[in-house]
């Protein structure tokens, strides 16, 4: 087991799980430059809250797998459980590789006062999570992640159990308005209103998404907040991503109460790039963004604020803003948007997915052990 030291090193990891699942048709390899950004600590703001410590597994001279172990103090803070994690976990079909990285990560975070470890989260809460279970034969959305049948009968053997599924829904975007939901909102007697992202404010509208995200996941399994920065910077992202009409904003008597945020499926148009985007890829990046909008989309961001929970108008506003949202993606050649990733225990929202047509295809599992 090496740890990473170098710049070198932290390409080695990054580029490794191809060695694995290069062979797979359904692995889509993610942009190197993206990865090396997400995993940097002067780029990711997740570290100025959190460490990690990573390693590649060799067997004499042939690297046979990695993974990465992190503590996140804002966790900690907030649910005091003594946890660690483990992420970025890819290797070949062998328990002995299996049980010698996850045996690293556990070693690390126990000498770091851990008693228990989860994952995999690469790198927390708010990236991938989970370990794919189930769905292996069609291709990730963007920023989700794939693995091989065999990555989680290695785990349970490694001494994990479940500690709780996220599923990710596929759902055709011209689907016909559900009844019931027009039903709830007609009982409303609040004045709703479902606007676009205003460009022309986007800071203030970036921190009025963060607020309502932040306060309508608080009670979830395992809820970390972003953080200001955390959200700025995905602000960026999204801003150089989609155009403000894909995000979408429901206010409840001129109060922001409900949002949501659709991309376009990077996947699909990176997916014979190879990791790179040199040297003409960038362009086929741009062409397939802002030219020819993908076939697919992802809606990795949506919340209703917490008051609005458990009352007749709470799965209003989220038809509403998944309503708003449909119609453009449809307009740009939008056939299938993937809902991702919910809790497998959050049945209102579920509920609201499937009244919709959707479907769970794909399940992924967070593992725990105690330490």
């Amino acid at each position: 087991m090496v740890p990473l030291d170098s710049k070198a090193d932290l390409d080695r990891f990054i580029k490794l799980p191809a060695t694995f699942l290069g062979s797979d048709p359904a692995w889509i390899p993610p942009l190197t430059l993206e990865r090396r950004l997400h995993l940097g600590a002067k780029t990711n703001p997740w570290f100025e809250h959190a460490r990690w410590k990573a390693w590649i597994a060799y067997r004499g001279d042939k690297p046979v797998g990695r993974i990465s172990a992190q503590i996140d103090s804002l966790h900690l803070e907030i649910h005091a459980d003594d946890a660690g994690f483990f992420g970025m976990l890819d290797a070949e079909d062998n328990q002995e590789t299996f049980d010698a990285l996850t045996k690293a990560a556990e070693d690390w975070l126990r000498s770091e006062g851990m008693k228990r470890v989860r994952g995999p989260l690469s790198l927390s809460i708010n990236d991938e999570v989970g370990l794919l279970v189930d769905g292996f034969d069609t291709s990730p959305y963007f920023m989700m992640g794939h693995t091989k049948p065999y990555y989680g009968a290695r785990v349970d053997q490694a001494g994990y159990h479940k500690a709780k599924d996220v599923l990710a829904y596929v759902v055709e975007p011209d689907f016909p308005a559900p009844k019931v939901m027009k039903r709830l909102l007609g009982k409303s007697k609040q004045s709703i209103r479902v606007r676009p992202l205003d460009n022309k404010r986007f800071d203030e509208e970036l921190a009025t998404l963060r607020d309502i995200f932040n306060d309508a996941w608080s009670d979830n399994w395992g809820f970390v907040p972003f953080t200001e920065a955390e959200f700025k910077d995905l602000g960026h992202t999204l801003k150089v991503l989609i155009a403000s009409e894909l995000i979408q904003i429901a206010e409840v008597d001129g109060v922001p109460a409900a949002f949501i945020v659709a991309l376009p499926n990077v996947n699909e148009v990176i997916k014979d790039f190879n990791g790179s985007l040199l040297p003409f890829n960038w362009a086929k990046l741009l062409w397939g963004l802002k030219v020819k909008f993908p076939t697919s989309s992802r809606v990795p961001l949506m919340g209703v604020r917490k008051m609005f929970h458990n009352t007749p108008l709470g799965p209003g506003l989220a038809f509403l803003v998944i309503d708003a949202v449909r119609h453009h993606l449809v307009a740009r050649g939008v056939k299938e948007v993937e809902l991702s990733w919910i809790l497998e225990n959050n049945d209102g929202m579920r509920n609201i997915i499937e009244a919709i047509g959707g479907r769970d295809y794909k399940r992924y599992r967070v593992y725990e052990k105690e330490l």
